[in-house]
């Protein structure tokens, strides 16, 4: 999310030490390293390709799900907030697993810098919890995916602003559009059936609250880069699940002192006898949402370390035409004619988005490769400067 060089899937796929090989040894040399590089960058994309099915899958039926325990009588917003980052304990399986001395990890930053972040995150994502728990009830499913497809635009402000990051007419364009489709969601919501049985003013409410959520979330993704590039200073995975668990149990610390400051405890027995086919649908529900979020944290986590944390978002955003399509069939959600030109244009702002750094990623490969030749030149000729003396 940082620099454009840093978003570029062709340089993280191909290994440093190649243009090192090619300064130090023949043509032959040369090609036989381009093959075995070759060979490591399908896995690499392989893994890249797995990690963005899971972010994808995970997000999709968390949301699903998450509607799915407003409309079977669920109530509790807090509740709901906590499944979002309660399942933070699966992460600190992750983190036993990963290898304590990992290649590359530098100097551990101190715990007076480290805690003060993991606060500040924390509360930050207990918050942005929370205020998609309210609009995910206040809103269609559908209307609730498109309008929150919203962050990619704001993920390019704050990147703009806090991460120096370039903002291209294609960036802008993105930006636009996926602004324009959340505004007609909002104009034509008197189109959407579902936002008459809502009480008046819920519908705005909601809608208010998915921009609000949306921003956050970009703020968030923008502090965590800058968190790794002038902190932690190194992107391995251990330190990433270390991160995203202290945030997350910061954030699970919230959602419990909201769940009992507001008095919802007292209603969840009654909650779970009231759930539409019993308690155990309730509890299946609740656990299959953490971990669906859980499921596309460590996705998201995985595809920061590989690529960026800004390729990450985008992934997620891909999810924005699939969540109304399984609402339409699932929940009975109406796809109106105004629904599907904005999830048209917010399809239409992701693609301009992804094209822009593919860009990026070319220029930035050509440039690479022209650094490259120009070394393997300077070696050349001086090997004749000291063959001629």
């Amino acid at each position: 999310m940082s620099h454009a060089q840093e978003i570029q899937l062709q340089i993280r796929g191909t290994p440093e030490s190649e243009f090192g090989h090619a300064e130090n040894g023949g043509g032959s040399k040369a090609a036989d390293h381009g093959r075995r590089s070759a060979g490591g960058s399908v896995r690499w994309w392989l893994m890249v390709m797995l990690d963005m099915l899971v972010l994808l899958s995970g997000q999709t039926i968390a949301t699903l799900l998450g509607r799915l325990y407003y409309n079977s009588g669920g109530n509790s917003k807090w509740m709901a907030t906590l499944t979002v980052s309660g399942g933070s304990p699966l992460l600190a399986i992750l983190l036993l697993l990963t290898p304590p001395h990992s290649a590359g990890a530098g100097t551990q930053p101190p715990a007076s810098k480290m805690v003060p972040i993991y606060v500040g995150l924390g509360i930050l994502i207990g918050l942005d919890n929370l205020m998609y728990s309210y609009a995910l009830q206040y809103l269609p499913v559908s209307t609730f995916a498109l309008v929150a497809a919203t962050q990619l635009g704001f993920n390019a402000i704050t990147s703009r602003l806090i991460n120096k990051q370039r903002f291209t007419a294609l960036i802008a364009n993105s930006v636009v559009v996926l602004t324009f489709s959340a505004t007609l969601l909002g104009v034509g919501s008197s189109s959407d059936g579902t936002s008459s049985n809502l009480p008046h003013g819920k519908y705005t409410l909601g809608f208010i609250l998915t921009l609000c959520a949306s921003a956050v979330f970009a703020l968030i993704l923008s502090l965590l880069e800058v968190t790794f590039e002038k902190v932690v200073r190194t992107r391995t995975f251990r330190w990433v699940l270390r991160v995203q668990l202290y945030t997350n149990i910061v954030a699970s610390m919230v959602s419990v002192c909201g769940l009992f400051a507001s008095g919802e405890w007292r209603t969840i027995p009654g909650e779970m006898a009231a759930f539409k086919d019993g308690r155990a649908r309730y509890v299946a529900t609740l656990v299959g949402t953490a971990v669906s979020w859980q499921a596309m944290s460590v996705a998201t986590l995985r595809l920061i370390t590989r690529v960026s944390s800004l390729f990450a978002n985008v992934t997620g955003t891909v999810a924005l035409p699939l969540v109304p399509v399984f609402a339409v069939v699932l929940f009975g959600d109406k796809m109106s004619g105004i629904k599907a030109v904005a999830m048209l244009m917010a399809v239409w702002g992701f693609l301009s988005y992804v094209y822009q750094h593919y860009l990026d990623g070319r220029r930035a490969a050509m440039t690479k490769e022209a650094d490259a030749e120009c070394r393997v030149c300077a070696a050349r000729a001086g090997g004749e400067a000291v063959l001629h003396a």
